[in-house]
């Protein structure tokens, strides 16, 4: 079997790379989206539905007033929205049987500009592994290969997105896969950095801007490793957990 390449672009507008190789597609945004994402389906909301915009999250809400409207701009929840962007908000109590929508400052573009990939998956250091495993499965089967898209920091290098790119390329196989030398760089800076991970991403310029605006907890909590199995996958409009028995 030949070997899977991985790539990683370093920011969202180079998701058209990805798309155009046809790649399955890992979207990461640590400092919150993905992180949110995750933790939401994990503690059983029934999907989110990823919008670029607030205009478009309101539309979305017209239509259906009984979700959940959520996210931010500049790390803050928008006037009128149910929930914002913090991991801490999407409990089981919030979120379970739910139908979220969710707009954020990069992390739902990111997406949106994936969606005309292969298939997308959401990443995170909170689901290092399981995203590693599913990537991979898929990859294998579909004879694709992988490309991990950073979200950034509005449209620029986000060190904690680089480093969980490489937290995530470690989990893979290196047996079965080709890595770029983005890639192997991503693998390398974590390998460097895992000893002292949350230290480190408490260094970075979006982590210390959510610490000054009162988000040092979610700084700590999106720091920790394989704490969900949930993979959050695009179907059609909406994310929904990855059912890896049917990959």
């Amino acid at each position: 079997m030949p070997l899977t390449p991985v790539n990683v672009e370093f920011t969202a507008k180079d998701t058209a790379k990805a798309v155009k190789r046809r790649d399955i597609i890992i979207v990461i945004d640590v400092l919150r989206c993905s992180s949110t994402m995750i933790t939401a389906l994990a503690n059983g909301a029934k999907g989110i539905i990823p919008v670029e915009t607030i205009k478009e999250a309101w539309a979305h809400r017209k239509e259906h007033p009984e979700f959940l409207l959520a996210g931010e701009r500049r790390g803050l929840k928008p006037k009128g929205f149910d929930l914002g962007n913090s991991p801490f908000n999407f409990s089981s109590e919030t979120v379970e049987g739910k139908q979220i929508i969710l707009t954020t400052t990069s992390g739902t573009k990111a997406i949106s500009s994936a969606k005309k990939g292969r298939k997308v998956l959401v990443g995170a250091f909170l689901n290092v592994e399981a995203v590693a495993d599913a990537a991979l499965k898929i990859a294998e089967k579909e004879q694709a290969g992988i490309s991990i898209v950073l979200s950034g920091k509005m449209g620029r290098f986000s060190l904690e997105d680089f480093l969980c790119a490489g937290a995530i390329i470690n989990s893979l196989s290196t047996k079965k896969v080709e890595l770029s030398d983005a890639a192997l760089a991503a693998l390398l800076a974590f390998q460097q950095a895992r000893e002292y991970l949350s230290a480190i991403v408490q260094r970075g310029s979006h982590a210390r801007y959510l610490e000054s605006i009162g988000f040092e907890e979610d700084v700590r909590f999106c720091s920790r490793i394989n704490v969900f199995q949930v993979v959050p996958v695009l179907e059609g409009e909406t994310m929904v957990p990855l059912n890896i028995s049917r990959v």
